[in-house]
């Protein structure tokens, strides 16, 4: 799902919520040793995130957020704000190049470029995460 969060929107904001949870609280955070990525630097995207990418001439760069049930992808264009939400069950996450990334949630993808080891512990750790959740997951629905 891609939103535009530039404005302080409760729907928006429910919409996100519902999809991959509620920020991390300051403790899980620790626990983590963080949540957010370094600045990443965007090769290629998809059509619909390539079109709001070309407005402006700055570099296309975003950072990626963890949340409990998924990851939030956010760049910016012109003076707007935008998210790619992704659950993790809808994640898809490739090392194509020795140097790049791709993040998949259905028609929708970014490539990002991997220059430093920070970027790559960043990516091991959403795996890891999203392994660790997608076990819990299935236990929960197993007791019910």
């Amino acid at each position: 799902m891609l939103l535009n969060i530039s404005y302080n929107q409760p729907k928006i904001k429910e919409k996100i919520i519902d999809e991959v949870g509620k920020t991390f609280t300051l403790v899980e955070r620790f626990k983590l040793n963080g949540i957010g990525s370094p600045k990443l630097q965007i090769t290629t995207a998809s059509i619909d995130i390539h079109n709001l990418l070309v407005l402006d001439n700055n570099t296309n760069v975003c950072n990626i957020e963890m949340r409990p049930r998924g990851i939030i992808v956010m760049f910016r264009s012109l003076l707007e704000t935008y998210a790619l939400v992704i659950p993790y069950y809808k994640l898809k996450l490739y090392k194509g190049k020795s140097e790049e990334y791709s993040i998949y949630r259905d028609h929708y993808f970014i490539k990002v470029k991997a220059e430093n080891p920070a970027v790559h512990k960043y990516m091991m750790k959403i795996l890891d995460y999203k392994t660790k959740y997608s076990t819990h997951q299935s236990r929960r629905s197993s007791i019910k």
